[in-house]
């Protein structure tokens, strides 16, 4: 195994470490050491990757919400309910995770690496950046208000809405 396939197989080892620990208990309660000897890996081989436990979390979510995106510019569609009937559904097949983080009051990653992907950025003219900070925070308080209310709508549902309100 080369060094990279190694650095990715400490990274998944900690993530589902974690995930697993935060199934259990708040994030507040599981320590580095708990995490490290959960996932079979050194102190320092979790502080080469990470800085935090949050940064574990905000890390996993990032990769899997631009993994979910370059997927969906894989598919060639273009339209913005195909963008969102996508979204919806990557957050109702992950419904699991998204659920705990908000369960365990770590939501706010999500925002976090939604935001750091989608919304605005330092290289946008301001008009760019007013447009992206209010696309990306309305669709995120979509995200949010649906996760508040326990998913009760399809992935499709949630699309239909958006569309039938002109939010598209």
């Amino acid at each position: 195994m080369n060094n990279e396939n190694r650095k990715n197989a400490v990274i998944q080892d900690i993530n589902k470490a974690l995930l697993g620990l935060l199934q259990a208990k708040p994030l507040a309660d599981i320590s580095i050491s708990e995490i490290t000897s959960t996932a079979q890996v050194s102190r320092n081989s979790f502080y080469r990757n990470f800085s935090s436990k949050e940064d574990i979390i905000e890390k996993y979510l990032h990769r899997l919400l631009k993994t979910w995106k370059e997927d969906y510019d894989q598919s060639q569609k273009d339209s913005n309910p195909e963008l969102f009937g996508s979204l919806f559904q990557h957050l109702k097949e992950n419904q699991d995770l998204y659920l705990l983080l908000k369960e365990r009051d770590l939501f706010y990653l999500f925002s976090k690496a939604y935001l750091s992907l989608y919304g605005p950025t330092k290289e946008d003219t301001n008009f760019e950046a007013y447009v992206k900070g209010f696309m990306a925070g309305g669709v995120l308080g979509w995200i949010e208000e649906w996760f508040n209310r326990g998913l009760q709508e399809s992935a499709e549902t949630m699309t239909t809405l958006l569309v039938n309100n002109g939010m598209t």
